[in-house]
């Protein structure tokens, strides 16, 4: 075989000597054309034949098949390439493991030091983490490897938040072969694959070096030291230079500042928002967050834009503040919430503007100016029932809530029912000389035929109270008042004998205190409540006057065992002294049973009884009532089961005696509604009468007390 030829050997001897002359002239004759093979070619001889092309071309006419397109197989899945990312093997050899999942897991150093924030962090990623959100779902390996990969830049965002910048965050995917290798293994068992690879379980491990926590270095709040109480504000921004940098802490302190601002005087305060720059030469980071106090100010007037429906005056009457008083957001929020509370409004705005700048040592004047939209001002209600106590029952009302502004309402109610029939017309003044204070002037009349008595009653009520609401909770409530009536009652208590319808005349004053200090009206979990009721009341009858007192206290107290079982108990004692039983309306003595006092019974079914059985009323009461509230995990725990036992004794005489004590317990279940817990209460009597229904159902809204 020749030997090849050198690049040295096809350069001529004129082309080393003088380059730029042989350039000139072309190539060189001397070159061996012979060794070349192409010294002899003609550019224009045609090509010579080749093996293999002797077959004709096809005609251009005649159209080439057409092959049938190939469909996917959807079985066939290829693992991303991304997938050679992942290390071979754990990198922490001694570090302690916190399972997030079946399929997670994460690596911390052992020492507690090297990364304080643990178990707050893991709980945190979580609830966050893609793999853990979808670790019911059946995953091929390439899928958990890009669920890794979004959670890897989760954690690397969370370290961010907690002040590791330097933090590395390595993943593991175990359970898997290369990317090439899954997506050649796939490809070719893609008949019977199914979702998990041929290497098992794929499981993510993500191992965590902190390294060094970052700390703030200068804390620039802008003009905040101008403020004239700068230094009391300055402390609630609780950073400082060198504390351990966390964007949670920032945003943690930006609220708390605001808050001061807020509630120390300013109400034209800005803050803009936080930036951080940093450095990861120094380990720091520097935070700006520019603060405009924009001076302090207090309260002057409030105003109106609906003078006529809801005056300025009127609502500078039901404000917590008054004009000269430091101004405070959450008493300017107050007000609003206490505007909506009267539901003549659909909506309320409050803006804070000046009326005086601030001068040298001397805050400026703020005015609120209100903006009202009316809300509809009348309502026309009703309802229609059946209980098998009561019978029928039909009931409508009229009402408008400001037909005497400010806040002044007129109802019309009437009832038409199987025991009871009613009409009335009730005066109404919302936050009459205060806040939550109403003035009430109520005048009905009514006929009811119960079990206990019938009585056709013709009355008129005032009161004056200071109430708690929904809204509003109050720790004391009160209430006085007065009331006079005209009543023709049965009355059937002498030796069983029936007697006739009996008139009584009688004027009465009350007055009432409540202290509070559950932490719900309507499903308390805590604290206690305690209500006293004081009567003093003269009855006219058969000729006769006779004075006599009534008084009732109430008392119940609840508690939290366990974050699902709550215990309550309730007691009442009630009496009447300075008059015989005959003496006193039968509509106006002391009676027991039903869902609200003793369970089991019949409505008033409690207590001394003539010769027909019909109940009599006493002149004294105890109840004692327990029960257990217990959460269950249905329905999203918004269901309890409470079993209760009560008992409760009515006597004749004003000292209770225990003669007639009665027993009853049963079971109940709440729906916690979202406006309050729906009650159903199933009661058995434990020491019945001849007549007493061995069941009692009682439906509320709220807790049996």
């Amino acid at each position: 075989m020749q030997a090849p030829q050198r690049l040295e050997d096809l350069i001529p001897d004129a082309a080393v000597e003088d380059p730029e002359a042989w350039a000139g002239n072309g190539i060189s004759k001397e070159i061996d054309q012979e060794d070349d093979g192409y010294a002899d070619l003609d550019p224009d001889s045609p090509l010579a034949e080749m093996a293999g092309l002797d077959d004709p071309l096809p005609d251009e006419a005649e159209e080439l098949p057409q092959l049938a397109p190939l469909e996917p197989d959807e079985d066939i899945r290829f693992a991303e390439v991304e997938g050679v990312e992942d290390q071979v093997g754990p990198v922490l050899a001694d570090a302690r493991i916190e399972a997030v999942g079946a399929e997670l897991s994460l690596a911390f150093p052992d020492e507690t030091a090297a990364f304080p924030m643990r178990e707050e962090f893991v709980d945190r990623f979580k609830s966050l983490s893609k793999i853990e959100e979808l670790s019911s779902d059946e995953a091929s390996i390439a899928q958990v490897a890009a669920r890794a990969r979004q959670d890897q830049e989760l954690l690397r965002q969370l370290l961010d938040v907690y002040g590791y910048y330097d933090a590395q965050v390595l993943r593991t995917l175990d359970g898997a072969q290369s990317a090439v290798e899954s997506a050649k293994a796939q490809g070719d068992a893609a008949q019977n694959a199914g979702p998990r690879s041929a290497g098992g379980e794929p499981t993510v491990r993500f191992d965590i070096i902190p390294g060094a926590r970052f700390r703030f270095g200068t804390v620039n709040l802008g003009q905040l030291d101008k403020a004239p109480d700068h230094e009391s504000l300055r402390a609630a921004f609780g950073i400082y230079p060198g504390d351990p940098m966390s964007s949670d802490a920032i945003i943690r302190e930006q609220f708390s500042l605001d808050t001061a601002l807020g509630e120390t005087g300013y109400p034209f305060a800005e803050i803009n928002a936080p930036s951080l720059l940093v450095d990861h030469a120094r380990s720091q980071g520097d935070l700006t967050m520019i603060v405009l106090p924009g001076g302090k100010y207090v309260f002057g007037d409030v105003n109106s834009d609906l003078p006529d429906f809801l005056s300025g005056r009127h609502l500078q009457n039901i404000a917590r503040f008054d004009a000269g008083d430091t101004f405070k957001r959450s008493l300017m929020l107050d007000l609003r919430r206490a505007i909506v509370a009267t539901g003549l409004v659909s909506s309320v705005t409050l803006t804070p503007r000046e009326v005086t700048a601030p001068t040298a040592g001397q805050p400026g004047v703020v005015a609120l100016d209100v903006g009202l939209t009316k809300a509809p001002l009348r309502t026309i209600a009703g309802a229609i029932g059946y209980g098998t106590e009561e019978g029928f029952r039909v009931q409508a009302s009229w009402e408008h809530r400001n037909l005497f502004p400010p806040e002044g309402s007129l109802r019309v109610r009437g009832v038409m029912g199987t025991q009871e029939q009613l009409f009335g017309v009730t005066l109404r003044k919302n936050n009459f000389g205060g806040r939550d204070r109403i003035a009430t002037a109520d005048a009905y009349i009514s006929s009811l035929d119960t079990a206990a008595y019938a009585a056709d009653t013709v009355a008129l009520r005032g009161t004056f109270e200071t109430v708690s609401t929904l809204l509003f909770q109050k720790p004391l409530s009160w209430a006085v008042g007065a009331e006079i009536l005209a009543t023709d009652e049965r009355n059937r208590i002498i030796s069983g004998v029936p007697r006739p319808r009996q008139t009584y005349f009688i004027a009465s004053a009350f007055g009432e205190a409540t202290i509070d200090t559950s932490d719900s009206l309507l499903n308390p979990t805590q604290g206690f409540r305690l209500r006293g009721f004081v009567a003093p009341e003269i009855s006219r009858t058969a000729n006769q006057d006779y004075f006599y007192v009534r008084a009732q206290v109430d008392a119940s107290k609840y508690q939290q065992v366990t974050d699902n079982v709550v215990l309550a108990g309730r007691v009442r004692g009630a009496t009447i002294k300075g008059a015989p039983l005959f003496a006193i309306a039968p509509s106006r003595r002391l009676y027991s049973g039903g869902g609200g006092s003793l369970r089991g019974y019949g409505y008033q079914a409690v207590g001394p009884k003539n010769d027909f059985l019909e109940p009599v009323g006493g002149r004294s009461l105890v109840e004692i009532s327990a029960e257990a509230r217990v959460k269950t995990g249905w329905f999203g725990g918004a269901l309890s089961v409470v079993p209760f036992l009560d008992a409760g004794s009515v006597s004749i005489s004003s000292t209770p005696d225990f003669r007639f004590i009665k027993y009853g317990a049963g079971i109940g279940v709440r729906y916690e509604s979202g406006f309050g817990p729906l009650r159903v209460d199933v009661g058995v009597p434990l020491n019945p009468d001849e007549n007493d229904s061995p069941l009692a159902v009682y439906v509320s809204l709220g807790q049996a007390f």
